[in-house]
């Protein structure tokens, strides 16, 4: 699929176009070729790697002019964005902010990652949140929310390398707990409930034996895949559903009763040509009700030495879990604001299936079949993958293989699938290239506003400067508050940001000085009141043991407390910093040269570090934060003396 074709339409087209005949001077591009082959075929192309696969060639002409400055993207010095956005990192295992509509990158949260510049991973808390691992792979980033909006207390996202959930205090920005997911492996998909901070429901993607114990290693007619419960308030696993395909993406209602994940392999294969034989896979629709019951009356396994309850739902339709069938290979699976339907995408069919959730009940009371659930299937393009919504009745989704965005109507798809002669496609427009997960701003809300779009694309190619084997992808920003999209941004991104959120600023309400509140604080005090001192005022050098020394030091612009510790080499020294200052944005930190310690102490903040004294010498230990204009006066000596 070439990337550039001067005779292509790109951008808006003339204002005499109506929007149908653009649509299918749209459908004439170089997109809409693969039409004319087989969806399987087409499906294959994801897989092979090759410029030919990636909506892109090998030219270094952009395909159609990249988008100048728009007014309404533009944020002038000393204005705030309206939105914030909070992007996953990928293989960074980190979080990132952005601010939208400008798209400027304002912070990047440390989660499952070690980070040089504030410590984390290196740190004493840190380290032990972490458990001992520095990678991670952070793909699903979702706000708690209360009442079907986000209530600006918490961040999760998952991590896919170890099975892991992590949470955020957006009072600091800052990772406060991760939790280990028993039994799961590769956990993709994560929502929290919509209706209250309640559960956090996690998808395990890879089917692994259970136990994983070594006692079956070859059969994967007994592997399973496990939907996880988190409680989100307290980070305890709550139970867990053994199910019989791989999950990907999950989502919640908005009242409380339903969970869902897409299921692919529902062949339970593990080779390419195995988890394809199937016609088509399904969504998992997880009753929480009857599950939590079953849970309180005991009707539960254990598996292996954890004591988290486990309902075994292999099988066919239970009252714990329904199985819609829906298109082969579903990735993404997306409710609409008004909590009505949830739409389904199978990356191997060009189209999307809009689930009714008021008709589940019925299909869980055996009073419909699950396929019933399905009220409306419109053609999107090539490869749906997420959808999103404007809050005006529109659904705006992904298409990898065609590299658009389709808009279609929710009602006009439902109209259609029950036999009207309308078509429910609005628009489509194309991005640059290959775009994966989608968002709107608030869309995961019941209060969508439809004012921007970001997509997240997998390849940019030719869109900005080389920069070696290894290519940016890039982020689009699309303006859908008219009737038509425009693409009015796009800007490099590192490593591979998977989904995004764009929340209303005025939801959000971070504090400009440490409140003391997260509970590393509690680890902090504990250990100062086991040695009498005053964590907040005192600096003091304790020798702990024979090769313990513990270390208190304060810290106020300029000046570190103590300009002097004296310890012998191989000394485990444990170095805690509180700085005193009270001012917003001065923050200060610890770095011990030549000891692979360095780390942040923002304002009314304390953090730690513990490492071993090396050989004899002299050795400076320096605030690494720019603090005050005699900055690089602000340090002192750590003397290691011969044992």
């Amino acid at each position: 699929m070439s990337a550039s074709n001067e005779n292509e339409p790109e951008g808006p087209p003339p204002s005499d176009e109506s929007v149908d005949d653009a649509i299918e001077t749209r459908r004439s591009g170089r997109r809409f070729f693969l039409k004319s082959t087989t969806v399987l075929g087409a499906a294959a192309i994801v897989g092979c790697g090759d410029d030919a696969s990636s909506g892109a060639g090998a030219t270094t002409t952009p395909s159609g002019p990249t988008p100048a400055a728009h007014p309404s993207t533009h944020i002038a010095p000393g204005e705030l964005d309206t939105y914030y956005g909070f992007w996953s990192g990928g293989q960074s295992g980190e979080i990132r902010i952005l601010g939208v509509p400008s798209m400027r990158e304002l912070k990047r949260i440390a989660v499952f990652n070690r980070d040089s510049a504030t410590g984390h991973g290196q740190t004493d808390w840190s380290k032990q949140v972490l458990g001992g691992r520095g990678a991670g792979d952070t793909h699903h980033v979702h706000l708690s929310y209360t009442d079907g909006t986000y209530d600006g207390r918490y961040i999760f996202v998952n991590d896919k390398v170890h099975g892991r959930l992590a949470r955020v205090r957006i009072d600091v920005m800052e990772t406060d707990a991760i939790v280990d997911i028993p039994h799961s492996q590769g956990t993709h998909g994560i929502f929290p409930q919509r209706h209250r901070t309640g559960l956090v429901l996690c998808n395990s993607e890879f089917r692994t034996p259970i136990p994983n114990d070594g006692t079956n290693l070859t059969d994967p007619s007994q592997y399973a895949a496990m939907h996880t419960a988190i409680d989100g308030e307290t980070m305890e696993v709550k139970w867990q559903v053994m199910v019989e395909g791989n999950m990907d993406l999950c989502a919640t209602d908005y009242q409380g009763k339903y969970s869902f994940a897409t299921c692919y392999n529902s062949e339970g294969g593990v080779t390419l040509e195995q988890m394809m034989s199937a016609e088509r896979d399904h969504l998992y629709v997880f009753n929480l009700a009857n599950i939590q019951r079953a849970v309180d009356e005991g009707r539960t396994i254990r598996v292996g030495r954890t004591d988290v309850p486990v309902i075994d739902a292999r099988g066919d339709n239970s009252e714990f879990v329904l199985r819609v069938p829906v298109p082969k290979s579903p990735h993404g699976v997306n409710m609409d604001p008004t909590g009505r339907y949830a739409v389904v995408s199978g990356k191997l069919s060009p189209t999307c299936s809009v689930i009714d959730v008021e008709k589940l009940e019925d299909a869980f009371a055996g009073r419909i079949q699950p396929r019933d659930c399905v009220v409306a299937e419109p053609e999107v393009g090539l490869g749906p993958l997420h959808t999103a919504y404007d809050g005006r009745g529109n659904a705006y989704t992904s298409i990898f293989l065609d590299s658009i965005v389709t808009k279609w109507n929710i009602a006009k798809a439902i109209e259609a699938y029950g036999g009207a002669d309308v078509d429910p496609i609005l628009d489509r427009i194309d991005v640059h290239y290959q775009i994966g997960h989608i968002n709107a701003s608030m869309s995961e809300t019941r209060e969508a506003d439809g004012k921007w779009l970001v997509g997240l694309c997998k390849f940019s190619k030719d869109r900005f400067l080389n920069v070696g084997p290894l290519k940016p992808e890039n982020d689009q920003l699309i303006d859908i508050s008219g009737d038509r999209m425009e693409l009015v941004h796009d800007g490099p991104t590192y490593s591979e940001p998977h989904d995004a959120v764009i929340v209303r600023a005025d939801l959000i309400h971070p504090t400009s000085i440490q409140n003391r509140e997260a509970a590393r604080f509690r680890l902090y005090e504990q250990w100062a009141q086991e040695d009498g001192v005053d964590l907040m005022r005192e600096s003091k050098i304790i020798r702990k043991g024979p090769r313990s020394v513990r270390v208190y030091m304060t810290s106020r612009a300029p000046n570190f407390a103590i300009t002097e510790i004296t310890v012998k080499t191989g000394d485990e020294v444990q170095i805690i910093v509180t700085n005193q200052d009270q001012v917003e944005d001065l923050s200060h930190g610890l770095t011990v040269s030549k000891h692979d310690v360095q780390f942040i102490v923002n304002a009314n903040d304390t953090n730690s570090a513990t490492f071993t004294a090396g050989a004899p010498g002299v050795y400076w230990y320096y605030c690494p934060w720019f603090c005050h204009a005699m900055h690089l006066e602000m340090r002192g000596r750590l003397i290691v003396e011969p044992r």
